[in-house]
């Protein structure tokens, strides 16, 4: 009997630690990943280049929530000069358009001063825990804007991770880190047990609101047992 995937098995998965994926586009079938280290970006340390806190401060894009999933998708599905391949496939679009119907999918989306669709991102909201899935980006640092609107919708929202997967040299100038399984396990646990409000932030918050908001709720990050940070 041929397995099939639900978005209530998906859930599942996710709460457990691991996610799907496909080999190509193209590709009918998904398989489950478990890294042995995880790619995350922590919320007591994620880092803002100070050009990229101009950029966001001046509003240059129109940044949204959870508007158009499909459009996003889409554009993350896409392939071009720099991703040559997409692990997307018409199974992932279905799944995850299925979670965001039912309010555990969401997006960040960026617009141009013309309202076009230049940047955004998509992932998984369980608890306090968000599961980065993917991003895209058609203007320099539109993807950027999307991820800083991220981090300050989680800190608004309450939530306790954010689930980077694998570690990317764009991911790096945030401050993404990997960390073994076993602590991954105690962070996601820890982050279940909390109620994250991804809609808790107003829609279309300003720039210079959301850096004020991040500046007031960044959490303290933990010192070390010789009491430095």
């Amino acid at each position: 009997m041929e397995f099939k995937i639900t978005p209530q098995i998906l859930l599942k998965a996710y709460a457990c630690g691991i996610f799907p994926m496909a080999e190509t586009a193209d590709s009918p079938d998904l398989f489950w990943i478990d890294p042995e280290r995880r790619g995350i970006l922590p919320l007591d340390s994620f880092h803002i280049p100070k050009r990229l806190a101009r950029t966001v401060r001046a509003d240059k894009f129109i940044v949204r929530a959870s508007r158009n999933f499909k459009a996003v998708i889409s554009h993350c599905a896409t392939t071009n000069a720099e991703r040559k391949e997409t692990w997307i496939n018409a199974e992932i679009r279905k799944l995850y358009t299925e979670l965001f119907a039912m309010g555990y999918c969401h997006t960040i989306e960026v617009f141009n001063t013309s309202d076009e669709l230049v940047g955004g991102l998509y992932g998984v909201s369980l608890g306090g825990a968000f599961f980065g899935e993917s991003m895209f980006s058609l203007e320099r640092d539109a993807s950027k804007v999307a991820l800083v609107h991220l981090y300050g919708r989680l800190l608004y929202g309450n939530y306790r991770l954010l689930d980077a997967q694998f570690v990317t040299e764009h991911l790096e100038q945030f401050g993404a880190t990997e960390v073994p399984k076993e602590q991954y396990g105690k962070l996601l646990e820890n982050a279940l047990m909390v109620h994250g409000d991804f809609n808790a932030l107003p829609q279309e918050t300003s720039g210079k609101l959301l850096l004020q908001i991040i500046e007031d709720m960044r959490p303290t990050p933990p010192k070390n047992k010789n009491g430095l940070l």
